[in-house]
């Protein structure tokens, strides 16, 4: 099982704990520190079962700034969530070929 964590973040670090709870030693991947790729995204997008603009966190100042409100493809909000990480909705927790994102945090009880 992986996460994909931002330790500032009270839903990814309740999710973390959780997982834990349940007896699980998660990877924990630092996404602001170690972006994902175009294609991790992708791969993350489809077990996901979710668009990109779903995975987009649309109160964040980045994309207030420089993406709202614009006509944008899928490849064009993947490379936004790129260029700034901080767009990337959170927690993501991966098990095998599916993942959930951890909101609320108890929806990573249908991975465990």
């Amino acid at each position: 099982m992986k996460i994909y964590h931002n330790p500032r973040c009270s839903k990814s670090r309740q999710t973390l704990v959780l997982i834990q709870e349940n007896g699980v030693e998660p990877e924990v991947l630092l996404y602001l520190e170690n972006i994902p790729t175009a294609d991790e995204l992708k791969d993350l997008l489809n077990k996901l079962e979710i668009s990109p603009m779903q995975l987009i966190r649309k109160g964040e100042k980045d994309w207030k700034e420089n993406y709202k409100g614009k006509e944008l493809s899928d490849g064009q909000l993947i490379e936004a969530m790129i260029a700034h990480p901080k767009l990337i909705e959170r927690p993501i927790i991966v098990k095998d070929n599916k993942a959930v994102l951890g909101r609320p945090p108890e929806k990573v009880l249908e991975l465990i």
